[in-house]
């Protein structure tokens, strides 16, 4: 399912379901010293000497853009997962069950002959409708219904909280409609970006002609949609644009949008939808909606049957024959990534149950993979760190004390989640039948969606859960306050029940502060304690804030990621903020947690030094030069190197545990540090 929301979690980073356990590790309270590369220099590359031996032991593969730690807690989750899966789908249920359709949806992914024999004929029903349409009028009712299996053509519509009213959940819409997902890959105008651009044409025809089309129409098709994806993306947002949440904050009455966007047909658009009774909307980028307007209806009406079309087929193209998934990863995950082999079918199998049904299946996980020993750890952590994020907030020289009190009542009414939810979500209205894998998918989809609509106009339901339980990933959502660690992350590298403080807090303890700062970044600092978008700073403070926020900044854009690339630090500036606090808080509450429990070295390290290595580790990667020039387009998160080489020269404790001086090239000096919280 999608996340269609520009900003509604602060994610520590964006990766697949996963967790894992230690095996085999060659180790001194948690950290696996085999990692270390000690022929590099720590105050050279911190990065090499703390992972280089990971990197050199776990090559990447074909299957891979990137394999790091969460990769290898993926591995081992997913083979978890699959043996619960599996062991539903070999018996028979009760029709209607949960047990039924995670089995079932299992079963139709698995099974190749019928997916191959049905080629398709899953999408050909609506094809043919959407060739059906007339007129421009009918265009708004197919984009509502579309949106109700899955598919975005133009735009994207969700319901959610009001930054503003945050209790209350209203009708938003986004910008959207690229096929490629990011506007810089339509506009810039590098060579690799071309022939990435080049690649997505002859993606678009070959799908088509998979589709049924014969080569007139599809070419036909390459033309439309490049002609009005490339219009849309020329009036869509840059990803800093998108981080600004005032500036993608545009609320009125329905009837005031009506009046601003006249030659859109919001009565077809809205029964389609079924939002009927929408008083007020947010329409977060007016511009990027004014050229969804201008495209339905200046560009011809055969282009926008062949553009409604190819969302359908783009959408569905997983789900089909072993052709469409093929060529579908020959661009998405070839071209743009530098993958050169598919996943297993299991996995991908494994995952659409876990897209489909992840609470259900994350019941089971958490009832046999997540010990009530874990959950009551991270609470004593969290604690710790709440407690050393306020001490720093008080000891801050920069801010007012109006501030601070702001600030710490604020930390004070963070709602925590830890584990898995205390309500699951009930799936038995999803419907499932034994037709075929897409119209089970479309199904799961409009289950999704018809939860969401059940929302609109009413009070959010701060205890529901945006991620699933084995979800390797923790977030931090500003409109509810909220800090949340699925039970997923609460394994090794990151937590690990027999290792020690050092380990723990350089590991869990930061991945817990990296959340908290995210309260406090440049974008979480603007809501308050409520979750609503509203400016409690003084204006001193706030203009001592981003003079601190630009030095984080420019010296993210200065790295050099691949040659000729450099980073984007205003678009990872959020993610690199709550890395620096979660460094900075953890290491305090950790040293404060030595007061009470003493710790001598291992393995000829200190416990500083092993906190660091522990969150070295945590990033510990190999990737292909196409991924970290995918990434550094749509990722706001750094470069797991960077996230080491990048972070550590601005924490002082860091150079005190290693010695690092100003004859090592990381060497920064104090008065050109990062220093916020």
């Amino acid at each position: 399912m999608k996340i269609m929301k520009y900003f509604p979690v602060l994610a520590f980073c964006l990766m697949a379901a996963g967790c894992g356990s230690k095996k085999g590790v060659v180790s001194e309270g948690g950290v696996d010293f085999s990692n270390l590369d000690k022929t590099a220099l720590p105050g050279t590359d911190f990065y090499q000497y703390a992972c280089g031996g990971w990197m050199k032991n776990h090559p990447l593969t074909d299957e891979y853009a990137r394999f790091g730690s969460f990769d290898m807690l993926a591995e081992n989750n997913r083979k978890q997962v699959r043996e619960l899966i599996e062991e539903l789908s070999k018996s028979k249920h009760e029709e209607g069950s949960v047990a039924q359709k995670i089995g079932g949806m299992y079963n139709m992914a698995m099974d190749s002959l019928k997916l191959n024999s049905d080629g398709a004929a899953p999408i050909k029903k609506d094809l043919d409708k959407i060739a059906a349409i007339k007129s421009k009028g009918d265009i708004y009712t197919m984009i509502g219904n579309l949106q109700q299996i899955g598919v975005d053509p133009y735009f994207n519509m969700y319901i959610g909280a009001d930054d503003m009213n945050s209790s209350m959940n209203i009708t938003q819409i986004g910008q959207g409609g690229l096929g490629m997902g990011e506007r810089d890959y339509y506009l810039e105008k590098d060579e690799k970006t071309t022939a990435i651009r080049e690649a997505y044409k002859a993606h678009i025809e070959k799908m088509f002609r998979l589709a049924g089309f014969d080569e007139s129409v599809s070419k036909k098709a390459v033309a439309a949609v490049m002609n009005i994806e490339v219009s849309l993306a020329e009036a869509s947002r840059t990803q800093v644009q998108l981080r600004d949440p005032h500036a993608n904050y545009n609320k009125k009455t329905l009837a005031d949008w009506e009046k601003e966007y006249t030659a859109f047909d919001w009565d077809k658009y809205l029964d389609a939808s079924r939002l009927q009774k929408v008083d007020n909307m947010i329409i977060g980028q007016p511009e990027a909606f004014k050229q969804v307007e201008t495209v339905i209806n200046n560009f011809p009406l055969e282009d926008n049957i062949l553009y409604l079309q190819w969302n359908l087929i783009n959408s569905s193209a997983d789900y089909l024959s072993d052709a469409f998934a093929v060529q579908n990863f020959d661009f998405y995950g070839k071209a743009m990534s530098g993958r050169k082999e598919m996943q297993p079918r299991w996995k991908r199998a494994v995952s659409t149950v876990n897209n489909s049904l992840g609470e259900a299946v994350g019941q089971m996980y958490v009832e046999k993979y997540f010990p009530a020993a874990a959950k009551e750890r991270m609470v004593a952590l969290v604690k710790n760190l709440q407690s050393s994020l306020g001490e720093r907030i008080k000891n801050l020289s920069w801010m007012s004390d109006a501030t601070k009190q702001k600030a710490l009542e604020k930390l004070a009414t963070f709602h925590v989640k830890i584990g898995y939810p205390d309500k699951w979500k009930d799936y038995s209205n999803m419907e499932f039948k034994g037709d075929n894998y897409w119209s089970n998918i479309t199904r799961a989809n409009a289950w999704a969606y018809n939860r969401m609509l059940a929302k609109a106009g009413k009070p959010v339901d701060k205890d529901e859960w945006l991620m699933t339980p084995q979800t390797v990933n923790a977030y931090y959502n500003p409109t509810t306050n909220e800090i949340c660690f699925p039970a997923g992350i609460l394994q090794y590298p990151f937590f690990d029940m027999k290792a020690d403080d050092a380990f723990n807090y350089g590991a869990i303890g930061v991945v817990i502060g990296h959340e908290m700062t995210h309260g406090f970044d440049d974008q979480g600092r603007q809501y308050d304690k409520d979750g609503n978008l509203k400016d409690w700073w003084t204006a001193s403070d706030a203009q001592n804030f981003e003079k601190r926020a630009a030095v984080m900044a420019n010296f993210f854009d200065s790295i050099e990621v691949a040659p000729g690339v450099h980073g984007n630090g205003k678009f990872t500036l959020g993610e690199n903020i709550a890395d620096h606090g979660g460094l900075q808080v953890s290491y305090q509450a950790f040293l404060k947690a030595m007061e009470k429990t003493p710790l001598k070295s291992k393995g000829g390290f200190t416990p500083a030094q092993r906190f660091f290595l522990a969150y070295a580790n945590v990033w510990a990667g190999n990737i292909r030069e196409a991924e970290i020039l995918r990434r550094t387009k749509t990722d706001p998160h750094a470069l797991g190197k960077w996230r080491v080489d990048g972070a550590l020269p601005h924490i002082a404790t860091w150079y005190k545990a290693f010695g690092i001086t100003e004859k090592d090239p990381m060497f920064i000096p104090v008065e050109k540090r990062v220093s916020i919280w």
